[in-house]
C-alpha cells in the first residue's frame, strides 16, 4: 500500500473499484447506494434511474467480502465550472455501472458503484446537476452541490 493512500484511492489508481453498491471516498468511508435499474427490454427502459443514498458501511469489510472489479471508463468530462471532472463507465459482466468525481487537480473525491445500473456512457450538465445516461438510455440526475455529492 502506498503511504498515505487509502484502499479506495489505491483501487481507483489501479483502474478498479469495490464490487458492492456504494458511494466510496478516498478516506475509505462508504455510504450504501440503492439503485434499481430496469433491463434493456423492460418497459421502463429510457426512464430515470432511482438513486437513494443509505447508511454508512465498513469499506474494508465490503472489499474483503465482495472483492473488486475492473473499472472500464467510457467518458471523462470536465465540469463546466472548472472545479473538476466526471468519469463514468462500467465493469464486470455488463450490469455494473459507475461514475466518479475528481477535483481539478485529478484527486478522487468519490466514486459511486452500482451493481444493477449498467454502464454509464455519457454525461451532460444542467446548471449544477450532472445528468448521466447508461447504455439503456436510462438517466440519472445528480445535484453536484447536494450532500454527500458536494
Amino acid at each position: 500500500m502506498v503511504m498515505g493512500m487509502g484502499m479506495v484511492e489505491e483501487l481507483w489508481q489501479a483502474g478498479e473499484m469495490p464490487l458492492r453498491d456504494g458511494l466510496y471516498r478516498p478516506d475509505d468511508t462508504g455510504l450504501a447506494l440503492h439503485v434499481d435499474g430496469p433491463g434493456a427490454y423492460h418497459p421502463d427502459a429510457g426512464q430515470p434511474i432511482p438513486f437513494r443514498v443509505g447508511e454508512p458501511f465498513d469499506v474494508a469489510q465490503a472489499i474483503q467480502e465482495q472483492g473488486v472489479v475492473e473499472a472500464d471508463t467510457y467518458f471523462e468530462t470536465p465540469l463546466p465550472d472548472g472545479s473538476g471532472w466526471m468519469f463514468g463507465g462500467g465493469g464486470g459482466m455488463g450490469n455494473i455501472g459507475y461514475f466518479a468525481r475528481l477535483d481539478a487537480n485529478g484527486s478522487l473525491r468519490w466514486v459511486a458503484v452500482m451493481f444493477h445500473s449498467n454502464p454509464f456512457v455519457s454525461v451532460r450538465y444542467e446548471g449544477t446537476s450532472a445528468v448521466l445516461t447508461n447504455d439503456w438510455r436510462n438517466t440519472l440526475q445528480l445535484d453536484l452541490r447536494s450532500q454527500p455529492l458536494g
